[in-house]
């Protein structure tokens, strides 16, 4: 759920086949997707408040959430984000800027089989060349 990289790696140490890899890693990035659009407004208006009362709207995290939406919309942070952004950033980032339920968990699904898909193929194929002696 918090690594997408995580899934691929470890299920190729653990001996899953290839399909099961994709689909585990598929599944735990929909996870994390799901909860943070359906109880993403709960979670930021009971927990979030509590916590982070005088936060500052304009911080560069904020304005580089910003600038990735602007240049890239609802289908590139849903492509960038297995990679680049994390399934709860991308999540967060498309909540945030209002982008429908539907839209979100299509656009994540699509793009969390694409790099799941990618991701383990290279790990499957290079594994035993590119990872540590203790996951091959």
């Amino acid at each position: 759920m918090l690594k997408f990289i995580a899934g691929p790696t470890l299920g190729y140490a653990g001996g899953f086949s290839l399909p099961g890899t994709i689909a585990i890693t598929t599944t735990g990035m929909m996870s994390s997707v799901l909860l943070f659009t359906f109880l993403g407004k709960l979670l930021r208006e009971r927990v979030l408040v509590r916590f982070f009362r005088n936060r500052k709207r304009f911080t560069k995290r904020n304005r580089r959430f910003v600038a990735i939406w602007r240049r890239y919309g609802l289908l590139g942070v849903a492509f960038l984000t297995p990679v680049i952004l994390t399934p709860i950033g991308g999540t967060i980032v498309l909540t945030s800027f209002g982008s429908s339920k539907r839209e979100i968990v299509i656009s994540m699904l699509l793009s969390a089989v694409f790099w799941s898909t990618v991701i383990s193929t290279i790990i499957y194929t290079l594994g035993p060349k590119v990872l540590p002696d203790f996951m091959s």
